[in-house]
């Protein structure tokens, strides 16, 4: 193994977990090396546009890693619109894939309505929404082990295999998600539904979790 690239992506790790930025010592400190090498590290980084230098001398990350996660949503995008569209069309209710996105929020990645429906909610992708609240991050959530103070609706999500929220995310609107299967705590993805009936909440709930399946299956070949 590389000491040097092991190294290096500790930095992006560290700095994952340290939104405002943090100081050339305290990148060295925190991964276990002098600050001379640190310093080295964090200008590579930089000259690969991974990581970022603000006037206060505080290091962030950098926009080239949007480029190289762009390429991987691609794929997931392409891979997720037929399995999002067959299940907008199945229970003609708007479908999304949200994607995890940092600590404490999810985003929207994909965003389907249904083809032969007269009412569907309607909303566009790149919205962010806390983890915390709406069905695709406490769906999230229930993917990952059982936490002190968690949500009741995140314990029941995990139960049940899905979770729901009311009004939580759109006044009035009902979201019912799953998170696909065998995904790391950091890389988690939910595909969910929209709706303003939730009469069906049990019928739409395996419809989300069989889509997730799949989609999972999918990703794995």
């Amino acid at each position: 193994m590389s000491k040097t690239l092991h190294n290096g992506l500790e930095i992006l790790e560290l700095l994952t977990q340290h939104k405002y930025g943090l100081t050339v010592t305290e990148i060295a400190d925190g991964i276990g090396v002098h600050r001379t090498v640190a310093d080295r590290l964090v200008r590579t980084l930089d000259a690969h546009r991974l990581c970022r230098r603000t006037e206060n001398k505080r290091i962030l990350l950098g926009s080239g890693l949007v480029s190289l996660a762009s390429s991987v949503e691609q794929d997931l995008r392409e891979l997720a619109r037929p399995v999002l569209e067959e299940l907008a069309d199945t229970v003609e209710a708007t479908a999304h894939l949200a994607v995890r996105e940092g600590e404490d929020a999810v985003r929207a990645l994909m965003v389907i309505e249904p083809r032969n429906s007269r009412a569907h909610v309607g909303f566009n992708a790149g919205q962010i929404d806390p983890i915390n609240r709406g069905s695709a991050g406490l769906a999230m959530l229930a993917a990952l082990p059982p936490r002190d103070g968690e949500r009741p609706e995140v314990t029941r999500a995990r139960e049940r295999g899905f979770a729901v929220t009311s009004g939580e995310v759109t006044h009035s609107v009902t979201g019912i998600s799953a998170a696909l299967p065998n995904r790391r705590p950091d890389d988690l993805v939910s595909i969910g539904v929209s709706v303003f009936d939730s009469s069906e909440e049990q019928k739409l709930g395996e419809a989300v979790v069989a889509a997730a399946r799949r989609l999972g299956a999918l990703l794995l070949r």
